[in-house]
C-alpha cells in the first residue's frame, strides 16, 4: 500500500461514485468522462492495495473496506473545504449591526442568523429591535449598519419578501364574535396597523381599540387573554395563539412588504455578506 499523502481529487470522486451509483452518474459531478472517473477508481484501489468497489452490471457500490474509506473522504473533504472558506473569507471579520422588528425576530429570524453563523463564524451580529420606522431612523443617522422592515407604500425600498398577514386570537377565544370588535394594535405610523385599520374599513366591521404597543410580546398576552383580536405576520404568530380570518367574519388583509435597507457608508466585507445572505434569505422564505 502507498505511503504517500491522500489524494483529495480522488476521494472526491471516490465518494461521488459511492453517492450515485455508477461511473457515469459520478462523471458530470466531478467534471470529468465516465473512462477518467473509471481510471480514477483504479488508482485508489491500487493506492491502498486492495478493490474499494462492487462492479455489477449498473451500479457501482463500495464493498466493506470501500465503506471505512468513505467515512475517512467525507471527513477530510469537509475540513479541506472548511480551510478553503476560511481563507478565501479571510476579511469576513467585524461586527454587523442589524436592525429588525421584534415580530421578526421573534421567530423570522433565529434560524436564519444560525445558518449565517455557520458559514461567517468570526462576523459578530448585534441585534437592534425597534420598530421599522424607528429603524429607518437609525439606518438615516448611522447607528446602525442594516435593517429589516416593513416597507410603507410612500417608502422606495426594494420589496425582498411579501410576507402573509393574518387575524390571531386566543386558541379558545371568542373575542372575535363580539361587536363592536376589540383590536390590539401595533403602535401608530406601523404597517402592520395601518393593515388592520383598512382591512376593517374596507370590510365594514366596527371595532374598538383595547391595546395600542410596539411590542409583540404585549400584543400577543392581550390576544391569548383572549381580551381581543390582532394581526400578525404569519412568520411570527406564536403557538399559544389560533390564526382566524373570513370563516370568523373578519376582513382578508393585504401582506405586508418586507425589504432590507442598508447604510450607504458601511461597507465592510462583513457587512456585504449578511446583506447578500439575508436577501437570498428573504427572497426564498
Amino acid at each position: 500500500m502507498s505511503q504517500y499523502p491522500l489524494d483529495l481529487d480522488l476521494l472526491r470522486t471516490f465518494v461521488a461514485v459511492a453517492d450515485s451509483g455508477n461511473f457515469s452518474n459520478a462523471a458530470p459531478r466531478v467534471g470529468r468522462s465516465q473512462s477518467a472517473v473509471s481510471m480514477q477508481m483504479q488508482r485508489l484501489e491500487e493506492e491502498f492495495g486492495r478493490p474499494l468497489l462492487v462492479r455489477m452490471p449498473r451500479t457501482v457500490v463500495p464493498n466493506a473496506a470501500g465503506n471505512d474509506l468513505l467515512v475517512y473522504a467525507r471527513r477530510l473533504l469537509k475540513l479541506s473545504d472548511e480551510a478553503r472558506a476560511s481563507l478565501s473569507r479571510a476579511d469576513d471579520v467585524g461586527t454587523v449591526r442589524l436592525g429588525v422588528p421584534d415580530d421578526y425576530a421573534a421567530i423570522l429570524l433565529p434560524p436564519v442568523l444560525a445558518r449565517f453563523a455557520d458559514g461567517h463564524p468570526r462576523v459578530n451580529v448585534e441585534l437592534v429591535c425597534e420598530p421599522s420606522r424607528l429603524l429607518v431612523a437609525a439606518i438615516e443617522e448611522g447607528r446602525i449598519d442594516l435593517a429589516i422592515v416593513t416597507r410603507l407604500p410612500s417608502q422606495p425600498f426594494e420589496i425582498l419578501r411579501r410576507e402573509p398577514f393574518v387575524w390571531v386570537s386566543a386558541q379558545n377565544g371568542i373575542a372575535w364574535s363580539i361587536d363592536p370588535l376589540p383590536v390590539a394594535l401595533f403602535e401608530a405610523g406601523c404597517a402592520a396597523r395601518t393593515n388592520v385599520i383598512d382591512a376593517l374599513s374596507v370590510g365594514g366591521r366596527t371595532y374598538r381599540s383595547t391595546y395600542s404597543s410596539a411590542s409583540l410580546l404585549g400584543l400577543c398576552a392581550v390576544v391569548q387573554a383572549d381580551l381581543a383580536v390582532a394581526g400578525l405576520a404569519a412568520s411570527s404568530v406564536p403557538p399559544t395563539l389560533r390564526v382566524i380570518g373570513e370563516a370568523e367574519g373578519l376582513p382578508a388583509m393585504q401582506p405586508l412588504e418586507i425589504s432590507l435597507i442598508r447604510r450607504p457608508a458601511s461597507d465592510t466585507a462583513a457587512v456585504s455578506r449578511l446583506d447578500e445572505f439575508l436577501r437570498k434569505a428573504l427572497r426564498e422564505h
